[in-house]
């Protein structure tokens, strides 16, 4: 598949050092899966350590600046793809005009688990990213070689299929202030998974991003930023790096 990409034109969303002035996105050889931090967390992981040459073959990487996009909604899919640095988001603009923010994608997260042939969604970079990615036809025949490989495939659309079910759950029946504690408990608890300090989380999305993702307005965002602050439950000076200072109260408010 051609990687497509569209970037903001602002200097700060400067990519890895192996892409183009332009931010194109980069396909380079797979640097091997010794040494990856990701693995632990990604479906790979299903293949044994001994017999990751099976993937190294077929892989490759691709280097993606903040600001560009992966791949488009109505894409056909042929390629899949592991996070192995950086955030992605999900987003689909709606009939009306309007932007949804369908959720973030961190290390370790596989894209292109689906029976649909065409992206439903626009995958867009937050940050600098890296994924290992993979001809759908050579992840087929992997899952076909390693049965347990299929098994964390599916697992993980069942782990996804839960945080949609909670997603809208904050959307339907939580207010505000609500539905950020949700949104704050459970990426903090995805970043800790992944490595990051306990009772910590960082947001390298935009505050426009949130909104979108828990259908709120931005002011409506920063609103609940203040009154999360406010009451004790939080605490930060970077917009960007929020401390959950009382982790019980933020997760009873979201009914978590």
């Amino acid at each position: 598949m051609h990687i497509k990409a569209r970037t903001r034109t602002s200097p700060d969303t400067a990519g890895p050092a192996r892409h183009s002035a332009a931010g194109t996105p980069k396909r380079a050889a797979h640097s091997g899966c010794a040494g990856c931090l990701a693995r632990p967390l990604a479906v790979c992981a299903s293949i044994p350590a001994t017999e990751t040459q099976a993937l190294e073959a077929v892989a490759g990487e691709v280097l993606l600046p903040a600001g560009a996009t992966l791949a488009h909604e109505g894409d056909a899919r042929r390629e899949v793809y592991t996070v192995t640095r950086g955030m992605l988001r999900r987003v689909r603009l709606l009939p009306d005009g309007r932007r949804l923010v369908a959720g973030f994608l961190m290390v370790g997260d596989f894209i292109g688990f689906s029976g649909a042939p065409h992206y439903r969604h626009t995958l867009e970079a937050v940050t600098d990213c890296v994924l290992c990615v993979f001809p759908m036809q050579s992840m087929r025949s992997l899952c076909q070689r390693y049965p347990d490989l299929e098994s964390g495939l599916l697992a993980q659309a069942c782990s996804e299929l839960d945080a949609t079910r909670g997603s809208l759950m904050l959307l339907a029946r939580l207010g505000p202030s609500e539905r950020l504690a949700g949104f704050l408990v459970e990426l903090a608890e995805r970043q800790r998974r992944r490595g990051a300090p306990a009772g910590q989380v960082d947001l390298p999305m935009t505050r426009a991003d949130i909104a979108d993702h828990l259908g709120l307005t931005i002011e409506t965002v920063s609103r609940s930023f203040t009154k999360l602050r406010q009451s004790g439950a939080v605490a930060f000076t970077d917009p960007h790096r929020i401390d959950l200072v009382d982790v019980p109260a933020l997760r009873a408010s979201a009914g978590l």
